[in-house]
């Protein structure tokens, strides 16, 4: 098995499935299920999840909304996003914990990396909510700090494509997709993988990222067993 630890990041748009707004249960139950398959391989996975699906504050600043109001409002769409993959989990038969960046009693602890590690080290998988607790911080710099935080060995990060590409290739037939790449080299050619301060965040601590499509069956297992898909930053 090529990780121990993984802190897995999902968007949250990635939950609307089908659906134009908020939590598809089909999808919902589908990730759940890929989780469960990592999970029983020996991995211990904790998961961050963005808020898309239901508010962003980047967005609700541009409609008006005073930014730090919308912040803590994306930081509580997490929050929604992560009970629904925790109830998920949980009907999977596999125990979970809840943290997060904001304590919401009796919703969710606050993280701290000695409470994440010791429930993980108990078999439990492990939720962090609430981005970094702090407005002006998007949910990937939450995952790269949280990652950081509890040693994990990478990053993997869940999208709708089977790695990372030259261009897009939902618009370009002609994409070529790269199978590792440098933190510089992604810098140069300015590749979508991750916002600026949490690509800087994994350099400066030498995190991989790992870019791999979660959409497709048992593909998750695959990068926690070392198998050679998707796309790896290091």
């Amino acid at each position: 098995m090529r990780f121990k630890k993984i802190l897995l990041k999902l968007s949250g748009e990635a939950l609307m499935g089908s659906q134009q707004y908020g939590v598809d249960p089909k999808r919902l139950k589908e990730y759940a299920k890929e989780i469960k398959a990592a999970y029983n391989t020996g991995v211990k996975i904790s998961i961050v999840i963005g808020g898309g699906n239901i508010f962003r504050g980047i967005s609700g600043a541009s409609q008006g909304f005073d930014r730090v109001q919308g912040d803590y409002m994306g930081m509580l769409a997490t929050v929604i996003n992560s009970m629904a993959l925790q109830g998920a989990i949980e009907k999977e038969g596999i125990s979970t914990k809840l943290l997060g960046g904001l304590e919401i009693d009796p919703i969710s602890e606050k993280m701290s990396r000695k409470r994440a590690n010791e429930y993980m080290n108990d078999g439990k998988i492990v939720i962090i909510s609430g981005g970094t607790g702090n407005p002006f911080f998007t949910t990937d710099t939450a995952s790269a700090l949280r990652a950081i935080e509890i040693e994990a060995d990478a990053i993997l990060k869940g999208t709708r494509v089977d790695g990372v590409y030259d261009k897009d290739p939902e618009k370009h037939s002609d994409a070529v997709k790269y199978s590792s790449l440098s933190y510089r080299t992604a810098y140069e050619k300015k590749l979508a993988i991750m916002d600026l301060t949490a690509f800087t965040l994994c350099e400066e601590n030498k995190l991989p990222i790992y870019v791999f499509d979660m959409n497709k069956i048992g593909e998750l297992q695959k990068v926690v067993e070392g198998k050679n898909v998707g796309t790896i930053i290091e």
